[in-house]
């Protein structure tokens, strides 16, 4: 592997304003990237350059390595000094319901009282253009201001949903992945499609936005429950006509959903098995939750090459369940971070990887800060499919990254003053941290100023 540690060679004057003209900007701090999955290497996959950079040239990446060496190297650079700021890739969001902004923090009750009583009627509204562009933009603005970059979201089953989201992504320049979700049962009536209209309307927005900039489409039925098999048949359909898209649901989120799907698909063999039949499995795969799985769903998740999203402030929020971190990963499964906005409590992946730390310690495993911190970049990341891309700070990577003060509360500044060692001084922002961290976000390369990201 590449050692990642030192700068490349330097670029000429000739090439200091950039790709595309844009210059090049060398950002300075404490620079935190991953040569390995920590989960597997241990925390020493982690490497942190105490004063370090990150050249951006253009849209990517051009080198990481010490301060010094690289400001000798680029002197032409626009350099913008982060001070002891922690530089890292910016977060990966793996699942989130963008129309659920306005509703998340809802009291209580469980899934299937929550859908029928917040989430439906909120996602009603949707098919007023003007209505999803705010909430678009509003949602976007919110977690760049929480220092998330990427995010997979469930748009509703209007096509407008879809189109204002991935407008509102494009305008920022950000890497997205996002679908029509598709219901044709056990929802109000005007949020209902059909199997045909599920896929055709999915199919001419696979054509006006997959693979458009930096824009992915998720081939999105909501869960078996909302859908009949002759609808997940047509999406299993498209998806295997449009192989690069992404396909996300839900699976095995509580238990009284199980005993709905048992019921509804008496001739499967568990839930997973509903998916699996309509040819919704395989690499590409995000299933959101993933509590309650059988040992034959397990494993067949693992062969096919599938991700699990790990939703914890959402899982205890909604009381769905444990999810079992230590279990999965030790068995070769793909595991990404999530929000799960607005049935998660939370717009901060900071927060997320507190919760899945909390949810660790009542499964007897501590999660390393290390560790934490790869699911929400790197591990988010693989399991979107673009590890390539996104999700760790290395020369030829989208220059998605953010700026964290690690000192950002008072109750933060004092617990980290005492750190002995790196990860001491970066676990109070994990388990405390808040928007009030994010210093810096840069989306591919231009950094997103406070009024393109409002706190909140």
């Amino acid at each position: 592997m590449r050692d990642l540690r030192h700068p490349r060679t330097p670029i000429g004057f000739a090439q200091a304003q950039g790709a595309g003209g844009l210059r090049v900007e060398l950002i300075l701090g404490q620079v935190l990237h991953f040569a390995a999955d920590p989960f597997a290497e241990g925390p020493a996959a982690a490497l942190v350059e105490t004063r370090g950079g990150v050249l951006v040239d253009g849209t990517r990446i051009a080198a990481i390595g010490p301060a010094a060496a690289l400001r000798a190297a680029h002197p032409a650079a626009r350099v913008t000094d982060m001070g002891s700021a922690l530089l890292s890739a910016g977060f990966v969001d793996a699942h989130a319901h963008y129309p659920q902004t306005g509703i998340i923090a809802s009291w209580g009750k469980r899934l299937i009282d929550w859908l029928n009583s917040y989430t439906f009627p909120e996602e009603m509204r949707f098919g007023d253009p003007a209505h999803a562009a705010a909430v678009a933009a509003r949602y976007l603005d919110l977690v760049l201001a929480h220092g998330t970059t990427t995010v997979a979201s469930f748009c509703t089953s209007h096509p407008e949903s879809v189109d204002a989201l991935f407008a509102a992504a494009e305008a920022r320049g950000m890497r997205i992945a996002a679908g029509k979700t598709c219901m044709d049962r056990n929802a109000p009536p005007g949020l209902c499609d059909t199997a045909e209209r599920a896929h055709d309307e999915s199919a001419a927005l696979i054509a006006r936005w997959h693979g458009r900039g930096r824009l992915v489409y998720a081939i999105t039925p909501r869960f078996a429950p909302t859908s009949t098999p002759e609808q997940l048949d047509a999406l299993g359909t498209l998806w295997a006509d449009h192989p690069t898209c992404l396909m996300q649901t839900h699976l095995s989120e509580q238990t009284e959903e199980l005993d709905w799907v048992r019921a509804l698909y008496p001739e499967a063999r568990d839930y997973l098995d509903v998916y699996e039949r309509a040819g919704l499995l395989g690499p590409g795969a995000l299933f959101g939750h993933c509590i309650h799985l059988t040992g034959r769903e397990r494993m067949r998740l693992r062969e096919a090459g599938a991700a699990l999203i790990h939703c914890p402030t959402s899982n205890a929020f909604i009381g769905s369940g444990l999810f079992d971190m230590a279990g999965l990963i030790a068995e070769g499964q793909r595991v990404g971070l999530a929000t799960d906005t607005g049935g998660g409590s939370s717009f901060s992946m900071l927060r997320t990887m507190a919760a899945a730390y909390e949810i660790g310690q009542l499964r007897g495993r501590a999660l390393h800060p290390a560790e934490l911190w790869w699911l929400a970049t790197a591990g988010g990341a693989r399991a979107m499919g673009m590890a390539e891309r996104i999700g760790n700070l290395a020369p030829g990577m989208e220059a998605d990254l953010i700026a964290l003060d690690l000192a950002s509360t008072p109750a933060i500044a004092q617990r980290s003053a005492r750190a002995g060692t790196f990860w001491e001084a970066v676990f109070p922002t994990i388990m405390m941290g808040d928007d009030r961290a994010i210093a810096g976000v840069w989306v591919n390369g231009q950094r997103q100023r406070p009024a393109e990201a409002p706190r909140g």
